[in-house]
C-alpha cells in the first residue's frame, strides 16, 4: 500500500487494504510524532478493489489512485485542497496494463509533466509524459523503463528527490531501500544503481 504527504507536510494520506484513502494532520510538518487521524476517508473501491498507490498534484486539488486489478491510474478532483472528504472521481483513467500486470506505486515530478509507475510483475520503473500537467487523459508511455530486479525481485515502493537525480526503491524480499542516481533528472533511462541500500528489516 501507499502513503503521501501534502506539499507542506501538514497532511498525510494512507491507502489501506479496504481501498479507502485516510487523512491525517501533522501539527509539525513532516513530524510523525505529531500526527493525528482526521476521521476523514474516501473510498476508491468503485474504481479498483485493490488500490495500491496514492499521490497528489502540488496544489492538492487532484488526487491519483493506482489500481492493481484494473491496472490503471484513476484521477480525482478535490474541491478543497488536500481534503479527501471533498474528493470526486473525474471519470478519467489511464491504463498501464501493457507495461505491468501488478502496478504498485505511482509518482510525478514536481511540475506534473512526467509520471512514473513501479510494477512488481517486472520489477521495473516505467516513465510517462503528460502533455498537460497532472491531466491523466494526456498521458502517454515514453517507451522507457528501468529494471530494479537485480536489487529486489518484489519491489513495492518508489520515490524521487525533488530534482529527480536520485531514485529510491523499497524491496519486499530484502526488506531494504535501494538508492539510484539519474544523470538526467526524471529520466529513468539514465538511472544506475549506487550500490547503496538501507535495511528496514528490524522494523518490518
Amino acid at each position: 500500500k501507499s502513503i503521501a504527504f501534502s506539499t507542506g507536510g501538514t497532511k498525510m494520506f494512507m491507502i489501506g487494504n479496504n481501498d479507502s484513502v485516510y487523512q491525517y494532520t501533522l501539527s509539525t510538518a513532516f513530524n510523525m510524532s505529531t500526527a493525528s487521524y482526521d476521521s476523514v476517508s474516501f473510498s476508491v473501491g468503485s474504481q479498483d478493489a485493490s488500490a495500491t498507490g496514492v499521490t497528489f498534484d502540488t496544489t492538492g486539488t487532484k488526487m491519483f489512485i493506482l489500481g492493481n486489478i484494473n491496472n490503471a491510474i484513476f484521477q480525482y478532483t478535490l474541491s478543497t485542497a488536500f481534503d479527501v472528504s471533498t474528493a470526486s472521481y473525474d471519470s478519467v483513467s489511464f491504463s498501464v496494463a501493457s507495461q505491468d500486470a501488478s502496478p504498485q506505486e505511482v509518482v510525478f515530478n514536481a511540475d506534473g509533466t512526467k509520471m512514473f509507475m513501479l510494477g512488481s510483475a517486472s520489477n521495473s520503473v516505467y516513465q510517462y509524459t503528460l502533455s498537460t500537467a497532472f491531466v491523466m487523459s494526456t498521458a502517454s508511455y515514453d517507451s522507457v523503463s528501468f529494471s530494479v530486479a537485480s536489487q529486489d525481485a518484489n519491489s513495492f515502493g518508489l520515490a524521487f528527490n525533488t530534482t529527480g537525480t536520485k531514485m529510491f526503491i523499497l524491496g519486499n524480499i530484502n526488506d531494504s531501500v535501494f538508492q539510484y542516481t539519474l544523470s538526467t533528472g526524471f529520466n529513468v533511462s539514465t538511472a544506475s544503481y549506487d550500490s547503496v541500500s538501507f535495511s528496514v528489516a528490524s522494523q518490518d
